[in-house]
C-alpha cells in the first residue's frame, strides 16, 4: 500500500503563460521538453505536467502529434506519470485543447473547474524585446481574453475521458471552482479520491498567500472531507514559499517553468530539474516523505502506464 501521508511532486514542464523571449532555458521542441521532463522526474518529479509548442516559433500548439512525440520520448525514458493539459492556450478552441488527450488517454489530465480572466498583459512591463512577431501580440491581447471552462465544457470533457480510464487533475483558481467540483460529485460525475491543484497567484484568481492557502483548504474539508488530495501551485515568486507551506500543511505540491522562470529572487532556473531539486531540499527539511511515480499512481487511483 502506499503511504498517503507521502508528498507527490509534479513538475510543470512548460505552459502557455511564459514565451520564449522570456527565458533561454524554457523547453521548446518535443526533444527538449521531454528531455527536461526526465531530468525532472530523476530529480524526484512524481509526475510531469505537459503542454505542447510549436518547435519553430514556440507558440503554444495543440497538435495530437506534437504530444505523441513529447509522451512517447518521456516513456521512454523514465516511469514518471504523465499529465497532459487540456488547458491549452488561449489561441485554442476547446476541441483543440482536449484533441490530445482524448488521443493519447493519459492516466491524468488537467481540468479548469471554471471560466475566469487570463491576463497576462503586466509581463509587458518587464518584457520589451521579443524574438517571434506572435509573442507581443499574444500577450497584449490576453487583457481581453476569457479562459473558457463552462459547466457544458466540464461535462463533456469528463465524458470524454473517462470512458478511457482517465482520471483529472481539477485545477481550481479560486473557491468557487471548488463548489464547481462539489456540484459535479452530487451530480454523480466523479469517482473519488479527487485530485484538486489549488492554483495561486494568477491574475484573475486567488492571490498566493498563506492566508488565502488555509482558506482554500478549509472549503476544501468542509465540501470534501477525506475524498480528495491537494496540491499546490503558485505562480512566479511565492512557488517555493506556498510549496512549503503547502506541503507542511500535508499536501502535494508543484513546480515547474510553466508557474516561475526564476530558481531565486532575480536568477532565473536553468531547468526544470534544478527547481525539483530545490523542491525536495525543501521537503526533506520539513520530514515529508518524497513520494515515487508507482505510489503517486496508488495514492491517486491511477489506471498505471498502458492502462
Amino acid at each position: 500500500m502506499a503511504d498517503p501521508k507521502k508528498t507527490i511532486i509534479t513538475c510543470a514542464v512548460t505552459g502557455s503563460i511564459h514565451t520564449p523571449s522570456m527565458s533561454p532555458y524554457l523547453p521548446v521542441t518535443p526533444k527538449e521538453i521531454a528531455e527536461q521532463a526526465i531530468e525532472a522526474a530523476q530529480a524526484g518529479a512524481a509526475i510531469v505536467h505537459i503542454h505542447a509548442r510549436d518547435p519553430q516559433t514556440g507558440e503554444p500548439a495543440s497538435s495530437p502529434a506534437l504530444y505523441r512525440e513529447i509522451v512517447t520520448r518521456i516513456s521512454d525514458g523514465c516511469d514518471a506519470v504523465i499529465n497532459i493539459t487540456t488547458g491549452g492556450g488561449n489561441n485554442m478552441s476547446v476541441e483543440q485543447r482536449l484533441a490530445a488527450a482524448v488521443e493519447l488517454r493519459p492516466e491524468i489530465c488537467s481540468l479548469n473547474m471554471g471560466s475566469m480572466n487570463f491576463p497576462m498583459h503586466t509581463l509587458l512591463r518587464k518584457y520589451r524585446a521579443f524574438r517571434y512577431e506572435w509573442e507581443r501580440s499574444y500577450i497584449e491581447e490576453s487583457r481581453d481574453f476569457v479562459f473558457k471552462s463552462t459547466f457544458k465544457d466540464i461535462e463533456e470533457t469528463i465524458a470524454l475521458l473517462s470512458p478511457l480510464g482517465t482520471r483529472f487533475e481539477f485545477e481550481c483558481y479560486d473557491v468557487g471552482h471548488l463548489y464547481t467540483l462539489a456540484f459535479f460529485e452530487r451530480e454523480g460525475s466523479l469517482n473519488a479520491p479527487y485530485a484538486v491543484q489549488f492554483v495561486m497567484g494568477i491574475l484573475g484568481g486567488i492571490g498566493a498567500s498563506i492566508e488565502e492557502l488555509v482558506h482554500m483548504k478549509s472549503a476544501a474539508d468542509r465540501l470534501f472531507a477525506d475524498r480528495y488530495r491537494f496540491s499546490v501551485l503558485a505562480g512566479g515568486k511565492a512557488q517555493m514559499q506556498i510549496a512549503a507551506a503547502g506541503a507542511a500543511m500535508g499536501g502535494n505540491i508543484r513546480v515547474g517553468l510553466e508557474d516561475s522562470l526564476y530558481i531565486a529572487a532575480g536568477e532565473l532556473a536553468k531547468s526544470n530539474a534544478e527547481q525539483v531539486r530545490k523542491a525536495v531540499r525543501i521537503l526533506t527539511e520539513l520530514s515529508c516523505p518524497i513520494a515515487t511515480p508507482e505510489e503517486a499512481r496508488r495514492i491517486l487511483h491511477l489506471k498505471g502506464r498502458g492502462g
